[in-house]
């Protein structure tokens, strides 16, 4: 099964799960962030997307972003080859919450 399956299958069993009582870290940055877009289904697909892509470290890391628009930057113009691992990962991590999540964008 190809990874765009198995999201699509993870995410819609997800969708029929009891909700869980606590959000992850890109859910709770995604829903103080404030931001016009934001509301908590797309924060949750985004999430569940997170959960199925990033380990927890990573996905602490990318809820930074959320705050602070500058880290991002930073991690992605930093020589340090973790940073290089980690954003090659995130980019990943986007374009995938982009396409799952994208009908629940306002």
């Amino acid at each position: 099964m190809g990874l765009r399956l198995l999201l699509i299958a993870a995410i819609m069993a997800g969708a029929a799960a009891p909700v869980a009582a606590v959000a992850g870290p890109i859910e709770r940055a995604c829903l103080k962030a404030d931001r016009k877009a934001a509301s908590r289904p797309l924060c949750n697909c985004v999430q569940q997307v997170a959960d199925l892509t990033l380990d927890g470290s990573d996905q602490r890391l990318a809820a930074t972003f959320f705050k602070d628009p500058h880290r991002a930057q930073e991690i992605r113009q930093s020589d340090r080859i973790s940073h290089e691992a980690f954003w090659k990962r995130y980019k990943q991590f986007g374009a995938n919450a982009e396409s799952y999540c994208r009908a629940l964008r306002s």
